[in-house]
Parts: structure tokens; sequence; C-alpha cells
């Protein structure tokens, strides 16, 4: 039987197939019944032996499953979450109503997921991406297993939301990203960064100048890796000596202000002339690469592990070890080490917290809302006189003064 509607055409094949002609182009439709309801849903193959095949199997389905293809179609369309990044921002919607700092997470997602996986489909993404992107972090493993975390929770969402059946990472335990992490004590002296600082300058075609005022200003700052990575130069007053970092970027959700030394204001400028007008104070060298615009999260890793001689993502060559003797360091001891160093010198435990910005806590917490920004200013400064001629090479060994 041919129907006929002005320039439409359907005509039985039987067994519900139809040829159907619209606008002048044909192709096949499947008649169903189900819940009662009679309809036709269009077939992929404009081949008629395919067409039967794709038919049949669909009336297997139908029948077997009570499967409406219109209906699913229709749902499909009106889905807006199909990829990671579709899920991410669920996720994102409720980590700020579930945790305190959210950004944190957030970020990790935007620095280490999203570029990769972030525009796949989420039921297209497999066990291999997933090990792609964990072992991108090797020379970070508290990042790796931070990471995978996220990527289990997102994946929850995904089930949640109906996108995906089963969270296949359940299979996944740190072994398979940064493995059992052990708590880290490593703080360096002013000799260890001396010799340290001494070796990197001597390879600036391994590590860039870029990285290399970045470890410098992590020891004179005591501010986390991300804050530093991420600064933007409207962040930055040079002339008064001070970086404003907005709440939207600390751990501790409230906005602070870091007192800068007069030789961390000079490296500074030079970073400025060096990001060629970009927003950034360290923008992404490889930005074709990903969206991001500044320097990546495991950038200074990476980086400074290939210089105790550690192999980096895939390869299995060991690059040479160019720091001798010295105790292999990871870029979040400089934190630890700035604390240290401020203790040595004699400055207030109270008043090196806040240098790090941490919160202060019991009763001063409640009652002491001052910031601290003049004896902060004091201390870093104290901290830079020593760390810098180290940096700028004036000096390789200094003795901290005997404060006993």
């Amino acid at each position: 039987m041919v129907t006929k509607t002005g320039r439409d055409t359907r005509e039985s094949l039987g067994g519900g197939l139809y040829r159907r002609t619209r606008s002048g182009k044909t192709f096949y439709e499947l008649r169903y019944t189900v819940n009662g309801k009679r309809r036709f849903t269009a077939l992929k193959s404009t081949k008629l032996t395919i067409a039967r095949v794709e038919a049949s199997k669909l009336v297997t389905r139908i029948a077997e499953e009570d499967h409406d293809p219109v209906a699913e179609k229709r749902r499909q369309g009106v889905s807006r979450y199909k990829t990671m990044d579709d899920v991410a921002g669920y996720w994102k919607a409720q980590n700020g109503k579930r945790l305190r700092h959210p950004n944190v997470p957030n970020r990790r997602y935007d620095n280490h997921i999203a570029p990769f996986i972030g525009q796949i489909a989420i039921d297209k993404i497999t066990s291999a991406d997933v090990v792609a992107i964990l072992v991108r972090l090797e020379a970070t493993p508290s990042a790796a297993n931070k990471v995978l975390i996220d990527l289990k929770q997102l994946f929850s969402a995904a089930v949640k939301l109906g996108l995906v059946r089963s969270n296949f990472l359940r299979e996944f335990n740190p072994s398979d990203a940064g493995g059992k992490e052990q708590a880290r004590e490593r703080s360096l002296s002013l000799v260890e960064i001396g010799h340290a600082m001494h070796s990197l300058r001597r390879h600036p075609e391994r590590f860039t100048r870029d990285n290399y005022l970045m470890l410098a200003l992590l020891f004179c700052l005591g501010v986390r890796k991300s804050e530093l990575a991420q600064a933007q130069w409207a962040e930055f007053d040079l002339a008064s000596g001070e970086w404003r970092i907005p709440k939207e970027r600390t751990k501790t959700g409230e906005p602070i202000t870091i007192p800068l030394a007069p030789a961390v204001v000079d490296w500074l400028r030079e970073l400025h002339t060096r990001a060629f007008g970009s927003d950034y104070v360290f923008p992404n060298r490889r930005a074709g690469s990903s969206g991001r615009r500044h320097m990546g999260g495991d950038t200074l890793n990476r980086a400074l592990a290939a210089m105790f001689g550690k192999a980096q993502g895939t390869s299995h060559r060991k690059p040479e070890n160019v720091m001798g003797d010295l105790k292999p360091f990871v870029p979040h001891d400089c934190r630890r080490t700035t604390r240290t160093l401020l203790s040595e010198l004699g400055v207030a435990p109270h008043i090196a917290e806040r240098c790090l910005n941490h919160k202060l806590k019991g009763v001063m917490a409640v009652y002491d809302k001052h910031d601290f920004l003049k004896e902060r200013r004091d201390a870093l400064a104290k901290l830079t006189e020593r760390v810098a001629p180290l940096v700028n090479g004036e000096s390789n060994v200094v003795e901290l003064p005997n404060h006993g």
C-alpha cells in the first residue's frame, strides 16, 4: 500500500517496514505499537537489506523491553547531560551544597580532567582514558589520588542522572593512581635551597626560567602552588608591594593580601616582561594543547622531578639527575620550608601561620580579626633577605643567625 500526501509517500514493505519519501529524500521507517499507541520511527540505514535487519532487531527489543524508540529519541533530545563537562556542571553544583571550599575540587576538574575528556560523551569514556589522566599526574601522587576520587564522584553522578548504568571506576584504587601516601616531613635548609637553586640555574634548557622563579616565589611567599600558578596581574600592586588573592582562589575561602619584599617584586617584574601581555603571571606556554591559559597544576612538579632523574609520563627513559646528593623534594615542600625557616628566624607562631594563610585556632580565631599585614611583611622580608641571594646566584651557602 502506498499513501500519498503532496510530495510525501509511504510504501508498506511488510512486517511493519515502510519506505518513506519526503521532499525528494527516501528512507525507511518501522511502524510499531507500544503501550497501546501506534508510532513510526525512522531507521538509520538507507539500504533495504540492512534496514530489514535493523527493523527486526528493533521489533525484538520493543517486544521484550517495552522499548519506545520515539520516546527515547525525545528524551535524548531534551536531556542537557551528555558529555563529561555536562555531568561536571551537575557535580560542581552539588559540591557547592556539600563542601565548604568547592573551588578546590572544581579547579582540579578544570585543570586535570576537562582538558582531556570534558567534551567526550560520558558513556564513551573508557578505563584507558582514566589511566591516561592518572599517568600524567605520576609526579604528583597526592594530586593523582584526589583526581581519582573526583572521577569516581563524577561517574557516580552520571549513574544518578541515568547516563550510565554503573560506575566502572569502583574497580580503581590508590595503587592505580598515586599509591598510598606517606605524611611528608621534608623541609629544606638554606644550604639545601642554595644547592638546589645553583643546580637548577646551571640547566636552563631543562628547567625553564618560569619554573625557576616560581620555585623562588614559593620559598619566599609560602603560598600554595595553585594560588601562584593561577595568579593574574590584576591581583598585584607592585608599586606598593602587595598581592591580593581573591577569596575564590584561596583554600580558606577568605581573601588575603600577601606582602612582597623588594627582591620578590624584582622577580615579578621580570615575569611580567616574560608574560608578553598575558593576563597571567605564569601563562600556559602550550596553550594549544588545552583550553587552560595559565600554567598547569603539575608542570612544576614534573619539571622538578625530572631534575632528580625521575622519568615522566609514559616515558621509560630516566633523565640525568643534576641535583647530586640533594634529597628530593616537591613544590609543596616549599610551604613547609617557609614555615620552618620563619620559626628559625624567630617569627612568632601566629604570625608564621598567617604568612601561610592558615586560619588561627581557638580563642584567637574568634576574637582576633587583625590580619597582621605589617608583621607578615617584616617576617617575609627577613626570609627573602636570606633566600634571594641563593636565587640570584650571589651566595650558595648562608647560615641562619643564632636566635637561641
